[in-house]
């Protein structure tokens, strides 16, 4: 289905797109949006944080948009859960690219919100990748850029960034690993995210809910591995990868 109303949002991009396709919930668009880009073959440190980050985003009432790629992407659309999750498409909103992450896009487009420029049936190219890159960048109110190499794709939606005015995050990384972040920062053309919980809370009127987590209390009765799979499945993958949890001896054991 094509967008039937001009977005505001998308007025700052060099050229309006012709066409909008949508598949979920517009009315994800009303929500604050944070735009969260980076690697696709990010460290362990950088898809933690984001993951973190987008959780924590979207328990404080906002919308994650990003580009469904492998890396960062991935990790901030499962960070903040599909119904959460504005993913916009290099390629026509009837394809899914890139094809591993497949059944999470099939999911933000049944629980939350698919976007593209393209025509359906349109093959992701080069081009198509810039184009979706700016429209990433246009619908949130900030860009957090949380890994980058100095000459990337990332950097390239910094440059959209700067030229809309929106003000760029970056996650603080060790002497000589995603440089092209330090370099923002060194440069002070970005800020970095020191507390994510206190930046998420940017973007809400209310302190976040601590809600209980019954897949954490759980875990608190030191389970056997295969007992928390067989139970909750990919939420064991995510806690592991979130940091939550890890396992000892074949045990699953909370982290404080």
């Amino acid at each position: 289905m094509r967008v039937d109303r001009r977005l505001s949002e998308l007025e700052g991009m060099k050229k309006y797109p012709k066409n909008l396709y949508y598949r979920g919930r517009l009315d994800l668009l009303e929500r604050p949006k944070v735009s969260i880009v980076g690697s696709r073959r990010a460290s362990q440190y950088a898809l933690q944080s984001t993951y973190k980050l987008a959780g924590a985003l979207a328990k404080a009432g906002a919308v994650v948009v990003s580009g469904g790629a492998m890396g960062v992407d991935a990790a901030a659309h499962r960070g903040a859960g599909p119904q959460n999750s504005v993913c916009v498409l290099p390629c026509g909103i009837d394809l899914k690219y890139p094809a591993i992450n497949g059944e999470l896009i099939e999911e933000i487009g049944s629980r939350g919100l698919l976007l593209s420029q393209f025509e359906p049936g349109f093959k992701a190219t080069p081009w198509s990748f810039v184009a979706r890159n700016e429209l990433v960048v246009a619908l949130g109110e900030v860009l957090v850029v949380t890994e980058a190499a100095p000459k990337s794709g990332s950097i390239r939606s910094v440059e959209f960034a700067k030229e809309m005015g929106k003000k760029i995050y970056v996650l603080p990384h060790r002497l000589k690993e995603s440089e092209g972040t330090n370099i923002l920062l060194l440069s002070g053309e970005a800020e970095a995210i020191y507390d994510l919980e206190a930046f998420a809370e940017i973007f809400t009127d209310e302190p976040l809910l601590q809600e209980s987590d019954p897949f954490i209390e759980f875990c608190l009765k030191n389970p056997t591995y295969e007992e928390a799979l067989e139970k909750f499945g990919e939420r064991l993958f995510e806690a592991e990868l979130e940091g939550k949890i890890c396992v000892v001896n074949g045990r699953i054991v909370v982290r404080g």
